[in-house]
């Protein structure tokens, strides 16, 4: 097959924005989309390849999984190797017990489906300080190339336009299902390969139309190809239901690339610049570097690491892939240079020593994951000890657990919806609180209240306590939420309560796109997604009209301030790492540089805040929590005695006793006002 410079060229408006993105630069906000132009460039051109020696007569099994092997595993096997003794140095013991599951799988090339079972999803927080995630799309490549090869080579037989119709129809199948799969499970749905393979069957339809008769080059459909990539690229954010049709814009330019950028079309030209063809063929170790570069700068800062250090990170993924390309890759494919044969030449070496260095990584991993992360290896503090108490208040009570109103993540349980927190035995009335994990970490703040009313809580995590809407799923699928908030008013209606309380991360469901999080009119997934503010404000004043319908006074608190790194890793760092140790002096300072402007958390909240405190009023009251964490300017994540927070978003026990007294206050306030009303 004639070597297609255009294609190099492709590969590096792939690997570009997926770089940028995973650095967290927001205005490549669908940079993830270059690994689905990955998948068609690599169907493509390994089809053509297998059409070749099939139709040569000389097709061999093991001559493409040795093929495979000399491309994939030597720099995959180095950068493993390269994140194992960071991982050592940096990673909590947790942390440590995920990357050695991960080093495993990988070896395996089954990472995406660890990825899937993990919490959480591609597009979460935690996901970023994941060394190997980004694996999971070789291991997709690898499932899938476990069996195209012999499935191809077997229905030959049959004759080609068997086969090609065959591949149309697996594609539209699996295209067909991944527009099921975001709705109803939608994690799995990014992960797993049945979802994913209609993308490499892109590249495999355009090979069989290549290996025939050409397309004549069209300069107006290859740069509608481009332009349709640079508009996912630029356009697609996390909250984009993917993949999914959508998927059809960056697929579809890439095939249109494929296919039509020849012979001197304006975009083999612009692609077949050097810059472009020199980042191309380098791209698979830069991909391979990115990641680890970023989780690992993120593991080890004591704050969001900066934009110019990820910039920076970015450049140099592509100096280590040059040296990657240049003295890992080449010897092992093609010679260290021209006229030297490569390394390992004997296919059975190949295997054997691919199998060898596998096994040895693979221990490695096993021995983190079985260890629990090592935790030995951090320094523990003393028992008693200041530093220990200081750890102690990173947790948080976990009130309502046993409620818990889902079952697994993709069905309501059958558990009964109310979850009793505090049953006093003569309560003075009955408290309801409403919402997702948030309200869950605010529980122990009724803790006084709980001493003379009754305090219920029903919700579940990532469901907001909305009525009349459908959120787009990043845990859940399609209707769990709205059932969830249905159930919550049931019970509401059933308890009767004196007051209700909603509570809830509200900025995530109320900023719409590019957050992952969006909101639609209940069964509406096709309203415009911009429009999630609107929804928000409006369903949000119908959810407060039918919980004051049943009788009951409505609180609204708002979030508590969101803070930009983790301090629970923040203050585990500075104890066991040495950074300061227990000084107060040098924990205050830490705190001070992590913590949040006063006007940047604005930014985060203020639209919600207006929403809330404009439906205050009419028995309905607004409860804020931020003067609690504000020092000057600042909205701090803990004091010299500990964390308010158990993550970047959610109180931890500690916190929780910071802002009782509002609490307490508030509810006071309310019942002296029903108690009023009443006489």
């Amino acid at each position: 097959m004639k070597h297609r410079s255009e294609i190099d060229g492709l590969r590096a408006i792939a690997v570009i924005p997926v770089i940028l993105f995973h650095a967290g630069f927001e205005l490549f906000s669908g940079g993830y989309v270059g690994v689905d132009i990955f998948f068609v460039i690599s169907g493509y051109l390994i089809t053509r390849i297998l059409l070749d020696e099939i139709e040569r007569g000389d097709f061999s099994i093991l001559r493409f999984y040795e093929r495979r092997a000399r491309r994939i595993l030597p720099a995959l096997f180095v950068v493993m190797a390269a994140c194992i003794p960071f991982a050592w140095m940096w990673m909590m013991p947790d942390q440590l017990r995920d990357f050695g599951r991960s080093v495993v799988t990988v070896v395996l090339f089954v990472s995406n489906f660890l990825f899937w079972r993990e919490e959480g999803g591609y597009f979460a927080a935690a996901a970023e300080l994941k060394p190997l995630l980004h694996t999971w799309s070789l291991a997709v490549e690898e499932q899938y190339y476990l069996f195209a090869p012999l499935t191809l080579a077997f229905m030959w037989r049959y004759g080609r336009r068997v086969v090609f119709w065959t591949t149309v129809a697996l594609a539209i199948a699996s295209l067909l299902l991944t527009e099921w799969g975001w709705r109803y499970a939608p994690v799995a749905n990014f992960y797993l390969t049945p979802f994913r393979i209609w993308e490499l069957l892109a590249g495999s339809i355009c090979a069989f139309l290549a290996a025939g008769r050409l397309p004549r080059p069209s300069n107006a459909l290859s740069a509608l190809g481009l332009a349709l990539i640079v508009f996912a690229i630029f356009r697609f954010d996390s909250s984009t239901p993917f993949p999914s049709l959508y998927g059809l814009i960056p697929v579809g330019g890439t095939v249109l690339i494929v296919m039509f950028a020849r012979q001197g079309t304006l975009v083999a030209r612009l692609l077949s610049t050097r810059p472009l063809v020199g980042i191309g063929l380098i791209s698979y170790s830069a991909y391979l570097w990115h990641q680890p570069l970023f989780a690992f700068a993120r593991l080890r800062s004591m704050a969001a690491p900066p934009e110019g250090l990820m910039l920076a990170l970015a450049a140099l993924s592509l100096v280590l892939a040059y040296v990657s390309w240049r003295f890992v890759e080449q010897p092992f494919r093609k010679g260290a240079r021209k006229g030297v044969p490569p390394l390992l030449p004997a296919r059975r070496a190949v295997f054997a020593a691919s199998a060898g260095v596998g096994l040895v990584l693979a221990a490695a991993g096993a021995y983190g994951s079985v260890s629990g992360g090592a935790p030995w290896r951090l320094p523990q503090p003393a028992p008693g000890s200041r530093a220990e108490a200081l750890l102690a208040t990173l947790r948080n009570q976990p009130m309502g657990t046993r409620c818990w109103l889902l079952k697994g993540i993709t069905e309501v349980g059958d558990r009964p919806v109310l979850c009793p927190i505090f049953e006093p035995e003569n309560p003075q009335g009955r408290l309801l609180v409403v919402g997702d994990s948030h309200s869950m970490a605010l529980l122990p703040a009724f803790e006084e209240l709980g001493r003379r009313y009754a305090v219920d809580w029903a919700g579940a995590g990532s469901c907001p306590p909305l009525l009349g809407v459908t959120i787009r799923p990043v845990v859940f699928p399609v209707g769990v939420c709205e059932e969830v908030a249905r159930r919550e008013l049931q019970a509401a209606r059933e308890g009767n309560f004196d007051v209700v309380v909603l509570a809830a991360r509200w900025s995530t469901y109320a900023a719409g796109p590019p957050k992952r999080v969006v909101l639609f009119p209940e069964g509406n997934l096709s309203a415009d997604p911009a429009k999630a503010p609107e929804v928000f404000a409006r369903q949000l004043a119908e959810t407060v009209r039918a919980y004051r319908a049943t009788g009951a006074s409505v609180v609204l608190v708002d979030q508590v301030p969101e803070q930009p790194a983790m301090p629970d890793k923040l203050l585990r760092q500075a104890l066991l790492f040495g950074l300061g140790g227990a000084s107060d002096d040098r924990l205050e300072e830490i705190i001070r540089h992590s913590s949040p402007t006063v006007e940047a958390d604005r930014e985060i909240q203020a639209y919600t805040e207006g929403v809330l405190k404009g439906l205050a009023g009419d028995n309905v009251w607004y409860l804020s929590l931020d003067d609690r964490f504000r020092r000057g300017d600042l909205y701090v994540w803990g004091d010299r005695d500990g964390s308010y927070y158990g993550d970047f978003n959610h109180m931890s026990l500690y916190g929780t006793r910071l802002v009782e007294p509002a609490v307490t206050a508030l509810i006071d306030e309310v019942e002296k006002s029903r108690q009023i009303a009443r006489q």
